[in-house]
C-alpha cells in the first residue's frame, strides 16, 4: 500500500492547503494524497500504524530562527526567509528597518531571548506571547492565565506549574518544522522539531507541537467502521471522476483558485454545501457576476473587452462533461470533509491546554485550530482543520481577535 509520504512533495512550510483542496490543486495525484493521508491517520488512531500528529497552534507571527548557514550568525525571520533575496534579521536595527509596531516588538523579543535555547540549524514556530500579552481571566468560575495571539484564547489554570512557567517567561513559542540545507534557497522542510536538544531557558516557554499521549484518542470499533465506510465511498467516487477534468482544474490556476474562493465564501458564512449540483450552478453564476462587475468598472472599451475575454476563457471549462465531473468533485470534497471531521472529533479528546474564543457575549469553548498528520518515516504532512468552526471564528466579526486588543497593530 502506497502511503502519503511517498506522494507529497517536500516543500517549505509557509503554506499548507486544506486536505479537501488537494483535489482541486493536485489533480489525480493530489486526490490520492488526500485519501492516503486519511487512511494513514485512521491507521495511526487505530493503532495499526506508527505516526505522529501535531497540533496546529493559532499563533502569530510565524517565526523562523537559527543559524544562517552563510555566516554562522543567529537570526530570526518572517516568511520572507525564502525569498530570492532572503530577508533575515540579526540585529534590532535590521528589525526596525523592515517592520514596525507589535510585529517589530515580537521579532526583537525573539532575537533577544531565543539564542538562549542554543538552536542548531533552522526551525520554524508560532509566536504565542510576550510577557505583556499575558492576562488573568476567570472563565466559567475558573481562574486562568491566558494569551490570545490570534483567534483562539489559550488558557492555563492559575496555580499550576505550567502557569508559573508561563508567568516567568519573557516569550512563548511553539515549534513545528525543522529545515536542513546549505542555503535558505535550497532548504528542505521536515515536520517536527526535537526540542529535547534545546537548552533550558526560563526566558522562553518553548514547546513542540506534537501530541504525545495517543492512547486517549484510539478509535473505537464503531468509529473505525464509520471511517472505513466513508473511505470506501471516497474511493468509488474518485474512480468515477474523469482524470482529464481533474487535470484541467489542476493546470488552470485561475480556475482552481476561483473554485477555492467560491467554496471559501460558504465557509466564511458558516454554511454547509448540501446540493452539489446547485453548488456547481452557483459557481458558474458567481463567475459571471464577478466578471460583470469587473466589466462595469472599466471605462474604456478595451478594458471591458479584456474582462469579457477573461470571463469567456474561464467559462470554457464548463462543458456538460466537465460540469458533471465537477459535481462529483464537490461530492468528493464533502466526503473528505466528513472523514476529516470525524478524525478531528476523536483527536479533540486529548487537550493539554484549554481553548476558548471570546464572543460579544462572553467566552465560548472551542477546539484547537486543527491538526497536522505527520508520516513517521517520510516526515511529510497534511493539514486537517475544522473549517466550519475555526475558519468561521476567524472571519466572524462577532469573535474578538487578538489583534483587536488595544496596543496591537
Amino acid at each position: 500500500m502506497i502511503s502519503f509520504k511517498q506522494t507529497i512533495t517536500e516543500q517549505k512550510n509557509t503554506h499548507m492547503t486544506h486536505i479537501e483542496d488537494r483535489v482541486i490543486y493536485g489533480g489525480v495525484k493530489g486526490t490520492r494524497e488526500a485519501i492516503f493521508a486519511l487512511r494513514d491517520l485512521r491507521d495511526m488512531l487505530g493503532g495499526t500504524k506508527k505516526g505522529n500528529v501535531s497540533v496546529k497552534w493559532d499563533g502569530a507571527p510565524a517565526v523562523f530562527a537559527g543559524i544562517d548557514p552563510s555566516d554562522d550568525k543567529f537570526f530570526v525571520a518572517k516568511k520572507g526567509i525564502f525569498n530570492k533575496n532572503p530577508k533575515v534579521y540579526k540585529s534590532t536595527a535590521d528589525v526596525d528597518a523592515d517592520t514596525s509596531g507589535d510585529l517589530a516588538d515580537k521579532l526583537k523579543d525573539a532575537l533577544k531571548y531565543l539564542p538562549s535555547l542554543g538552536i542548531k540549524g533552522v526551525v520554524q514556530g508560532d509566536f504565542l506571547f510576550s510577557n505583556n500579552d499575558l492576562s488573568s481571566q476567570t472563565i466559567d468560575g475558573k481562574k486562568y492565565v491566558t494569551f490570545h495571539p490570534n483567534t483562539i484564547i489559550y488558557a492555563v489554570p492559575e496555580g499550576t506549574a505550567a502557569a508559573k512557567e508561563i508567568r516567568s517567561a519573557k516569550i512563548g513559542i511553539v515549534w513545528h518544522t525543522t529545515y536542513t540545507g546549505s542555503s535558505f534557497e535550497t532548504m528542505k522542510a521536515s515536520y517536527g522539531v526535537d526540542t529535547s536538544k534545546f537548552k533550558k531557558s526560563k526566558s522562553v516557554w518553548s514547546q513542540d507541537a506534537m501530541l504525545r499521549d495517543m492512547t486517549k484518542v484510539t478509535m473505537s470499533k464503531k468509529d473505525t467502521e464509520e471511517v472505513n465506510e466513508r473511505l470506501s465511498e471516497i474511493g468509488k467516487l474518485f474512480n468515477q471522476i474523469s482524470s482529464s477534468t481533474l487535470k484541467e482544474i489542476e493546470s488552470n490556476d485561475e480556475l482552481s483558485q476561483t473554485i477555492e474562493t467560491y467554496n471559501n465564501s460558504f465557509v466564511r458564512k458558516g454554511e454547509i454545501i448540501k446540493d452539489t449540483r446547485r453548488h456547481a450552478d452557483g459557481l458558474i453564476k458567481w463567475i459571471k457576476d464577478k466578471y460583470e462587475k469587473e466589466i462595469l468598472k472599466r471605462k474604456s472599451e478595451r478594458g471591458k473587452d479584456a474582462q469579457a475575454k477573461k470571463r469567456e476563457e474561464i467559462l470554457k471549462f464548463f462543458s456538460p462533461q466537465n460540469k458533471q465531473n465537477l459535481i462529483k468533485v464537490f461530492e468528493l470534497q464533502k466526503l473528505i470533509v466528513l472523514v476529516k471531521l470525524k478524525l478531528i472529533n476523536i483527536l479533540n479528546n486529548i487537550k493539554k491546554i484549554d481553548t476558548f474564543v471570546q464572543t460579544t457575549k462572553g467566552f465560548k469553548t472551542t477546539g484547537h485550530e486543527g491538526y497536522v498528520a505527520i508520516d513517521r518515516l517520510g516526515g511529510d504532512a497534511v493539514k486537517i482543520v475544522d473549517r466550519m468552526e475555526f475558519s468561521y471564528n476567524n472571519f466572524s466579526p462577532n469573535i474578538l481577535k487578538g489583534w483587536d486588543k488595544p496596543g496591537r497593530s
